[in-house]
């Protein structure tokens, strides 16, 4: 009863961090689902509540999408989503989460050492954080920090990247959940109907107050939320890759 409520929290502020900052609902609830469902069945159900909060999100700021950046990374996104499922076959998923969360840090933290240096924003950098945002979000359904560390060291604006996100991770969530399901990767969510009703009403309530905070929030101060969220989640990767072991 507990982990369900600890669950709906999870969830209720993950969606609003994805309103406020445009990611940050797997990297909050990524592992509380875990926890209740397991590795397999949690992730399954982020990728689903990914596509839920994005859906809804994207209706509200469809004018600020940059749609040919989205193109470029939903592409490339694709392509990291099939040596992601394929290699939830073979690989270890504990090893995984735990370099996928090291990965993260280290390219936060370069990123933020370029400082006021921007890099110019070249072809190529869209194609890493693309490959890397589909298969981490595959693999550990946490495909956001690769955005992020593109955003932040290519000076992308706060208001445009979150508005970008959402249809990137809508693609991405439901491409992922195909794949899984295609490659025999996937596992349905053992849930009875009340508790996915409530998982989904807590997803909509968390969007609702997202949508509040986003009024009063200064497009600085939610980048630095999205900084602090994107290492937050690095953190809990590797400590629910570790408790794998």
């Amino acid at each position: 009863m507990w982990t369900i409520v600890l669950v709906l929290v999870a969830v209720l502020v993950g969606s609003s961090m994805q309103r406020v900052t445009g990611m940050g609902f797997a990297l909050v609830a990524a592992p509380f689902l875990v926890l209740l469902l397991g590795p397999i069945e949690g992730i399954v159900l982020i990728n689903a509540c990914a596509v839920l909060t994005a859906s809804v999100i994207l209706a509200r700021v469809v004018r600020d999408v940059d749609w040919r950046r989205y193109g470029v990374l939903a592409a490339w996104a694709l392509v990291g989503i099939i040596p992601g499922a394929l290699v939830l076959r073979v690989v270890s998923l504990a090893w995984l989460e735990i370099s996928i969360g090291v990965m993260v840090a280290v390219g936060l933290t370069v990123s933020l050492c370029l400082g006021r240096v921007a890099l110019v924003d070249r072809p190529i950098y869209k194609v890493i954080a693309g490959i890397l945002a589909g298969f981490m979000n595959t693999t550990a359904g946490v495909g956001g920090p690769a955005a992020s560390i593109y955003a932040v060291a290519t000076h992308w604006s706060q208001r445009s990247f979150a508005a970008t996100m959402q249809p990137f991770f809508l693609t991405l969530g439901a491409a992922s959940l195909i794949a899984k399901f295609v490659t025999g990767a996937a596992i349905t969510p053992n849930l009875s109907g009340s508790v996915l009703l409530l998982i989904a009403a807590a997803c909509l309530a968390g969007l609702v107050i997202g949508e509040l905070l986003s009024r009063v929030i200064e497009p600085h101060i939610a980048r630095r939320m999205l900084i602090v969220v994107a290492f937050v989640g690095s953190a809990a990767t590797v400590v629910r890759g570790l408790t794998l072991l």
